[in-house]
């Protein structure tokens, strides 16, 4: 029985470390060898005791280092973009852009976020959150101070990536579900390329 029982606990031993390795390298790998990237997403904004606050839902595509696309369609039309260079953010419904440089754009929305590469470990404290739901979890801390947010949650399953919460320093969780996900993808230059159109103020913020 002892013989057992310690063969049982190596082996458990074994797949926890096989579980911890699993999160951490589909992690890693998603942001280093994924070039590109689209995905429909349904995003829900929960309070700190997790209340429903507001729900949204809509697709986008990732081209590295630093494009994207992202384009909520519901409840109301609102695109984000960006070349790399400089972000534009379009309130369709109010008729108003906001423009920014690329280097002063906010840090904690999910497009700045999965756009990014390099690496983790030089803006992120990585740890293994456990496998729950069929899904490998990786815990990533910023160590930046001015991140925005406090913690951010990813989840993955058979190498994809299924599931994005990020909490901010309010207690505030914006938690992403991803779908029909396509990787390393050929992606035209004018999906992140935008033109203000004529008569729609644009604000200009500082960088």
């Amino acid at each position: 029985m002892k013989i057992i029982s310690i063969s049982a606990a190596v082996f458990f031993l074994l797949m926890s470390k096989s579980i911890c390795a699993a999160g951490l390298d589909e992690l890693q790998r998603f942001f280093s060898e994924i070039r590109s990237y689209s995905a429909s997403f349904e995003q829900k904004v929960l309070d700190e005791n997790l209340r429903l606050l507001e729900a949204s839902s809509g697709e986008f595509s990732i081209e590295r280092p630093g494009k994207f696309r992202w384009n909520y369609t519901s409840p109301s039309e609102q695109l984000i973009i960006s070349d790399g260079k400089q972000v534009w953010i379009y309130d369709v419904e109010l008729e108003q852009i906001t423009h920014r440089q690329s280097s002063a754009a906010v840090s904690q929305t999910p497009a700045m976020l999965l756009s990014g590469e390099g690496n983790l470990q030089d803006n992120f404290i990585l740890e293994d959150a456990g496998q729950h739901d069929n899904l490998h979890w990786v815990r990533m801390i910023p160590k930046s101070r001015d991140a925005g947010f406090t913690d951010v949650y990813i989840a993955f399953s058979d190498g994809k990536l299924q599931l994005l919460e990020m909490i901010d320093s309010f207690g505030q969780t914006t938690r992403m579900k991803f779908n029909n996900i396509k990787e390393n993808i050929d992606i035209p230059d004018e999906i992140f390329t935008f033109i203000p159109p004529p008569g729609v103020d644009v604000i200009e913020e500082a960088s």
